[in-house]
């Protein structure tokens, strides 16, 4: 199905100045017929400006008020006519009709969330309104999903939201090619998420390829997101381009371990956390330790045999590596 975009038919204020001058006249005529028909007892013409009155109504069905970034798909007894995009005041046929199949869908984004205390009371107003607008939004909207609970490369299971900007490029496609061209952007959204999470470990892990090039790599969830939400992006545009709709950006809004794994995961960083600082503080205090020798024998301070050194070494690891603050002890007797 191709869009087909009708120009030229912006007559709107025309016809509703026409509509009004023959209501006008036909309220005259009227007047004038019931007047003849007394003194000639024919009531051709009241007849007549009353069918008139009972059928000129219709051309107001044809009126069709468009904004900016709006959009009317037009059928004609179920054959498509063609798309208005361009904002203005048109008359069409007055038996088309505008297709939206998607006008009464709430989803959890931009342009969709009814929010405040007010929400249960307008739900029907909102439903009448929308029984009568069908018009298509061309602006850029946010489809925020709920968090899912996939699991990782690793077989982690992670919760991980994420929001898609997205907007319709081709009306035709989003109406007349999905049944919902919202809940099918929602689904999509869901299942290329999933595809791509189950690529990556939450976090970095070895032997892990992310790229699909048969390599190792250090890409995760945490550390590569401007990654992650570019394939994202790219997996839902494939699904989508069907519907006309074109994906903008996604970003992920959400990441976290799901709560059944949450704590011991959180025990395992810490050890990770504990173990690399411990690492950090040896190699430092072999590094002092190792200069303070040198120190000691370039300057000739004091000359130590082996058994020494390695009671001075002790001595000095145990003192920067401890947990806490030493209490010297001073020596003022002899060193040996």
């Amino acid at each position: 199905m191709e869009e087909k975009i009708i120009k030229g038919k912006k007559n709107g204020m025309l016809v509703l100045l026409l509509s009004i001058v023959i209501y006008a006249a036909v309220i005259a005529g009227t007047v004038k017929g019931g007047m003849i028909a007394e003194e000639t007892g024919n009531p051709a013409l009241v007849i007549i400006c009353i069918v008139v009155m009972c059928t000129a109504w219709m051309l107001w069905m044809g009126l069709k008020v468009l904004s900016p970034h709006e959009a009317l798909v037009l059928t004609l007894f179920g054959k498509y006519v063609g798309t208005l995009k361009e904002p203005g005041f048109y008359f069409v046929n007055p038996f088309c009709a505008a297709v939206n199949p998607a006008a009464k869908t709430k989803l959890n984004q931009s342009g969709d969330v009814k929010s405040g205390s007010n929400m249960a009371d307008a739900a029907n107003a909102i439903n009448v309104a929308e029984a009568v607008n069908r018009k298509i939004s061309l602006k850029i909207m946010t489809l925020n999903n709920n968090r899912q609970k996939i699991n990782d490369c690793l077989g982690n299971p992670i919760e991980i939201g994420i929001a898609v900007t997205w907007r319709i490029v081709d009306t035709a496609k989003a109406v007349f090619n999905v049944d919902n061209y919202k809940e099918f952007l929602s689904l999509q959204c869901d299942s290329a998420l999933r595809n791509i999470v189950r690529i990556y470990p939450y976090d970095v892990a070895p032997n892990v390829d992310t790229t699909g090039d048969g390599i190792a790599d250090e890409g995760s969830l945490r550390g590569s997101s401007d990654t992650v939400a570019e394939r994202i992006r790219d997996e839902i545009q494939k699904r989508v381009n069907e519907a006309g709709i074109e994906v903008v950006e996604a970003r992920i809004t959400y990441l976290a371990y799901a709560p059944e794994i949450a704590a011991v995961m959180l025990q395992r960083q810490q050890a990770s956390a504990i173990i690399d600082a411990r690492k950090m503080i040896v190699d430092g205090a072999v590094g002092m330790v190792e200069m303070a020798l040198e120190r000691l024998s370039e300057k000739e301070v004091v000359t130590l045999d082996e058994e020494r050194k390695a009671a001075m070494v002790s001595n000095l690891l145990v003192v920067l590596c401890g947990n806490h603050d030493a209490q010297p002890v001073v020596n003022s007797g002899s060193l040996y």
